[in-house]
């Protein structure tokens, strides 16, 4: 089954790993476009031409996404699914002992935590309309309260964290339409978070994305048969983390 898919956060990482995902497998995607110097959205167009469709993006801007989803609804009435997978990391290194800063944690929040929702809530009549109605919000363990062992990252846990929130308010505002929410960590992964390769990190963005596409798309064809009463938040191997 081919589906039309729309990724944010795709210029580089998981984001775009994934959009080629996608169209190696025939389906439409409309990527997110933060930073038009990235070269590697340019490279699929000239790759798969008309298959994909981009689409500039701040996720952390309410002018940016409702212009996003006008252009959405330009070239479709239907998008079976979203991934909301744009995110910035902030400041890892303070614990409350030292001086926090706030200003930093409003942005993290604003993109991590209001960008997903935003994204939901400009989409949100289009992904009802089409057969799949899926939203898969990229997420992390580090949002995970059941298993929370870290004494800094303040404001990318907390923003994480409000994303599964705000993905269970979502599925239980859309599961009688027969839409669903999935919650997914995508792994440690070598990307440039923290400004810098994390080398260390166990899964490139390919391994992550394929790993992330194999759950999203079992979800969404196991939706059609039986639709989820609550939101699932998973690792990237599939496996059932703590809220």
């Amino acid at each position: 089954m081919s589906y039309t898919a729309l990724v944010t956060g795709a210029d580089h990482g998981i984001g775009l790993e994934l959009v080629r995902k996608l169209l190696e497998e025939g389906h439409r995607v409309f990527a997110g476009r933060f930073n038009s110097a990235d070269p590697g959205l340019p490279e699929l167009v000239s790759t798969y031409g008309n298959g994909l469709i981009l689409v500039d993006l701040d996720v952390g801007s309410d002018a940016s996404v409702q212009a996003a989803a006008a252009k959405v609804r330009e070239h479709t009435d239907s998008l079976d699914l979203l991934i909301n997978n744009a995110a910035i990391l902030g400041d890892t290194e303070t614990t409350v002992l030292g001086e926090l800063n706030f200003e930093e944690m409003l942005q993290v929040f604003n993109v991590n935590a209001l960008g997903s929702l935003r994204m939901t809530n400009a989409l949100i009549r289009l992904i009802l309309n089409s057969e799949s109605r899926t939203i898969a919000n990229i997420s992390s363990e580090a949002g995970s309260i059941g298993q929370c062992y870290r004494d800094s990252w303040f404001a990318y846990t907390m923003s994480k964290t409000a994303v599964n929130m705000h993905s269970n308010v979502v599925h239980n505002g859309v599961k009688a339409q027969g839409g669903q929410v999935l919650v997914l960590h995508p792994g440690w992964v070598q990307t440039f978070m923290r400004g810098e390769k994390d080398s260390a990190a166990t899964l490139t963005p390919e391994q992550s994305a394929g790993k992330l596409w194999s759950i999203i798309r079992e979800a969404m064809e196991q939706r059609r048969s039986e639709p989820a009463e609550a939101p699932v938040f998973l690792d990237v191997d599939g496996h059932i983390l703590p809220w």
